[in-house]
């Protein structure tokens, strides 16, 4: 699969297409750009060989494994099935999982006075939001990285609330989530559902 270029961010909204050979990859690149250029609009000249046969023709010039990409929040990367088929695999983009922590963390120092009730509601819907939308095969290590993250900022927001609260340990927070469970990751998508 080859993968043209993309919108340039501040023109328009990324995209994506796959071809299996160049050839037909060029022939849409140019019809592209001329169709693009009668409204105003250019396309960014980034492209990448990526997929089963650039992995193996690049395999083949003893380069290494092909680029990754990153697009709608997941870095998409080739991979192999443990059968070692081919196969295209996606985590949580790296900078997209850091945005989302600054902003939980800013939030939730918002809400640490807030009763644990509330604090507990809060986030559990963003855990929930997190997995439906990042839960695909192959990405529960970003997903369960998410979950400790996620607890470590509720611990840290509970020990600020007051002097008493300070010292609360983690067996402490363990008792207190017994009670308020919050939601374990799991994948949401199946092998049906993940295609983008």
């Amino acid at each position: 699969m080859y993968v043209p270029p993309a919108f340039r961010d501040d023109d328009a909204d990324d995209f994506v297409m796959g071809f299996e050979s160049k050839a037909d990859a060029q022939e849409m690149l140019l019809a592209l750009k001329v169709r693009l250029a009668s409204f105003g609009l250019t396309l960014h000249e980034n492209k990448i060989e990526f997929g089963r046969f650039a992995a193996l023709s690049r395999q083949r010039r003893g380069e290494r494994r092909p680029e990754t990409f990153a697009f709608l929040g997941f870095t998409h990367y080739c991979g192999r099935t443990r059968d070692g088929r081919f196969i295209v695999k996606h985590k949580t983009e790296a900078k997209r999982l850091t945005r989302k922590l600054t902003a939980l963390r800013q939030e939730a120092w918002r809400l640490m006075h807030a009763p644990l009730a509330t604090q507990y509601e809060w986030f559990a819907a963003v855990l929930r939001g997190h997995y439906g939308y990042y839960g695909r095969p192959h990405n529960y290590p970003a997903l369960n990285g998410f979950y400790r993250e996620v607890r470590r900022t509720w611990l840290r927001c509970l020990r600020r609330r007051s002097q008493k609260s300070r010292r609360m340990s983690w067996p402490e927070f363990e008792t207190l989530t017994a009670r308020f469970r919050l939601p374990t990751p799991r994948i949401t998508r199946t092998w049906a559902q993940a295609r983008i």
